[in-house]
């Protein structure tokens, strides 16, 4: 039951935390164009968003399963995140992205500041939420 609480936690935290973010880039856009807001910034906040609702899911299941496994699920799960990022950032740049006139810097900007604010989204959510957990009987001490 804890642990459905810490995960109701994790999404609405989720959505607390990307729906301003949406807003802001939605009017940054407004305000300045693509000079500032590359035209993929939709795609890349909901591919953050799914990213890191699925990366919390593994260590979420791993932690449940194995609760001595929190810092290798963790770990793993980092580590798959940077290689799915990797994976999108060299799909933009084959596609046609690093031609002139596509806002590659742009995109490229909008692309890690994501990528950061997520994984510091996700490690301050794993720490508060997870941590608890991570030895067995502690699940009662809260």
């Amino acid at each position: 039951m804890q642990y459905l609480l810490h995960v109701n936690r994790f999404f609405r935290n989720l959505l607390l935390f990307s729906v301003p973010l949406a807003a802001l880039l939605y009017f940054l856009r407004l305000q300045y164009g693509t000079a500032v807001v590359h035209p993929q910034a939709d795609y890349l906040l909901l591919f953050y968003v799914g990213l890191t609702a699925f990366t919390f899911w593994l260590t979420y299941r791993a932690v449940k399963r194995k609760p001595d496994s929190m810092m290798t699920a963790w770990f793993a799960t980092t580590a798959l995140r940077l290689v799915l990022a990797m994976v999108i950032v060299v799909g933009y740049l084959v596609s046609g992205g690093a031609k002139d006139g596509n806002n590659t810097w742009t995109f490229l900007g909008l692309f890690f500041l994501l990528y950061f604010l997520y994984t510091g989204f996700e490690v301050w959510n794993v720490v508060t939420n997870l941590r608890p957990f991570s030895k067995p009987g502690s699940e009662s001490a809260q």
